[in-house]
């Protein structure tokens, strides 16, 4: 039987209202719902699922993505939040979800990136990122060295630094000043937070590039690495972190037509 999985939102959507519409959609086309949510352990929800339907912002994508990484599961978003650039429909347009389990849409690769805290040359945290990886201090200045293949990019003083996927380019880099980058470009994104030198700026570098970043002069200051806003996790001096391609992908469901443009005219504002 054909099915579909539906991950639930409670805050977004408290009464489920959008998902009960969704799930009466695909009953009436014979489609199985498998219903989760999330962040959730699939303990088989997923198995012989074509599609997946989140609730929500752009955070219902990230959780989405990084429970089924790997599975090849393309996911359809319907925005409940305030921007959603990865949402694919907002909340006025659901009954178009029925394009989707008709088989009437087209699938959007995004990259990846895998990240990796390495401390006297072991590997002690491994993620990955469909948005972001940011290290940096808390309410304080620290210092920052930025590598792409071992070679020197910059360093500084500042509040951290930003690795992103084009995906991420729109999200936390951007408010830092980074580049507006295509979704489906290949790129790592690399942008400072806050420095202490007008010299430092934003890099996109070539997807094959392993971009290092190590924290420096620490001292009794707390930093951390945060991954696609998930858990904190805590640095030390020395730690080197490592970011490259990964070469899992996130597949999302397009049934609109809409391009990047269009979206980001509307999310972020369009000069007259």
């Amino acid at each position: 039987m054909d099915k579909i999985i539906l991950f639930a939102n409670p805050t977004r959507d408290p009464e489920l209202s959008y998902l009960e519409q969704v799930r009466s959609m695909a009953g009436e086309l014979g489609i199985e719902c498998a219903v989760g949510s999330l962040p959730c352990e699939l303990d088989g929800l997923a198995d012989g699922a074509r599609m997946a339907v989140t609730f929500g912002g752009d955070g219902a994508i990230l959780r989405a993505a990084r429970a089924l990484c790997g599975m090849e599961i393309p996911i359809l978003g319907v925005n409940l939040g305030h921007k959603g650039f990865m949402a694919e429909l907002e909340a006025r347009e659901t009954e178009l979800v029925r394009r989707a389990l008709e088989g009437r849409y087209t699938l959007e690769s995004r990259m990846m990136a895998d990240v990796a805290v390495f401390r006297e040359g072991r590997a002690v945290y491994r993620d990955f990122a469909l948005n972001e990886a940011v290290a940096g201090g808390v309410a304080r200045v620290v210092g920052v060295n930025v590598y792409g293949d071992g070679r020197r990019i910059m360093g500084f003083d500042g509040d951290g630094v930003i690795v992103s996927t084009p995906t991420g380019s729109t999200a936390y880099s951007l408010s830092a000043g980074g580049p507006v980058v295509e979704p489906t470009a290949q790129s790592l994104i690399v942008t400072p937070v806050c420095p202490h030198i007008l010299s430092a700026r934003s890099y996109v570098l070539a997807p094959e590039r392993t971009v290092t970043v190590e924290l420096t002069r620490l001292g009794k200051k707390t930093a951390y690495l945060s991954v696609d806003g998930g858990e904190s996790v805590p640095l030390q001096d020395g730690d080197r972190i490592d970011v490259r391609r990964s070469p899992t992908v996130t597949r999302l469901v397009r049934v609109t037509g809409r391009s990047f443009y269009e979206k980001v005219s509307s999310k972020l504002g369009e000069m007259p």
